[in-house]
């Protein structure tokens, strides 16, 4: 296993060099000047002018400019943004927000998701199916900024039972747009538990245990629901980081200073350094959760091994 381990790591650098490369360019291709930006309406001394483009390497060519920005990565230095703040300091105040936000909603997932496919397979062609069926379905079908301003309006502003903006109420305040932005997810994953766990308890070692006298709970929570859990937890590794980069919307509706609204704010500046310090963040996250979720198929089916 510590053989996969190392492999997987060493196939991680060319991900990392690619993307953060890609990121990069596009960044460099938007059209405008982001010194002449910075300085708004204000005119700008020349002399000034030239010394900060001079500073943020912005006459250099693409390549010369990510050549520069990998070296200074190497060594640990993320770079600045066009206000001279360091972008690992920005990182350090922006991503525990966008952790906690996006552990919120995968919460909301592995427990609101899971037992609603579960229950759905275990009442199969019932109520309790077709409820959650219909329900998934809805969620699905609802954007995201429209789900998320629904409950804001509803679950804040009318009944109270939220903060509807900010962080102002600590833990609490993540709990709605923790459920905005898991949301999408949890119908996937209610949708998946049900259709493997269906297809599980159709199997023949489930037939046998049963025949064999086994519990049901132990037929349902030991062979089969162990089984059924492989693509989930595929499913969840790989979200984890799609939940962390795709937060801008939902930082947006509830006004949270995370890494989503960083990003957004970064990019109309053309802060490239900020941005790519932040995906390069967000690749490691995807790169790990996949690292474990791997590894995990070990533990969820000890058939299988790792060279």
């Amino acid at each position: 296993m510590v053989r996969y381990t190392l492999r997987r790591l060493l196939q991680a650098i060319p991900v990392l060099i690619g993307t953060t490369f890609i990121v990069f360019a596009m960044v460099f291709a938007i059209p405008g000047d982001p010194i002449r930006a910075l300085a708004g309406d204000r005119p700008m001394a020349e002399g000034t002018y030239l010394a900060l483009r001079d500073r943020y390497n912005l006459d250099d060519p693409l390549l010369v400019q990510y050549g520069k920005y990998l070296w200074g990565l190497l060594q640990g230095d993320f770079g600045q943004d066009f206000n001279g703040r360091a972008v690992s300091e920005i990182m350090l105040e922006r991503f525990p927000v966008t952790i906690k936000l996006a552990l919120v909603a995968l919460a909301f997932e592995i427990v609101l998701g899971i037992a609603a496919g579960v229950l759905a397979a275990l009442r199969r062609k019932s109520f309790l199916d077709s409820l959650v069926l219909v329900t998934t379905t809805a969620i699905v079908s609802i954007p995201t900024f429209v789900l998320g301003f629904t409950l804001q309006l509803v679950l804040g502003v009318r009944l109270g039972w939220f903060p509807i903006a900010g962080l102002t109420d600590g833990a609490r305040s993540y709990l709605l747009p923790g459920f905005v932005l898991g949301a999408l997810s949890l119908a996937y994953v209610a949708r998946l538990t049900r259709t493997s766990l269906v297809e599980n308890l159709r199997a023949d070692y489930v037939r046998t245990a049963t025949a064999k006298g086994a519990a049901r709970t132990r037929v349902v929570g030991i062979h089969a629901l162990r089984n059924s859990l492989i693509p989930v937890v595929t499913f969840l590794g790989v979200d984890l980081g799609a939940l962390m980069g795709g937060a801008i919307v939902t930082e947006g509706i509830f006004n949270l200073p995370g890494v989503g609204q960083q990003v957004f704010l970064s990019v109309r500046a053309q802060e490239g350094p900020v941005v790519v310090g932040i995906v390069t963040a967000l690749v490691l996250v995807f790169v790990l959760a996949n690292l474990v979720v791997d590894l995990l198929y070990g533990v969820l089916d000890p058939r299988i091994r790792y060279d």
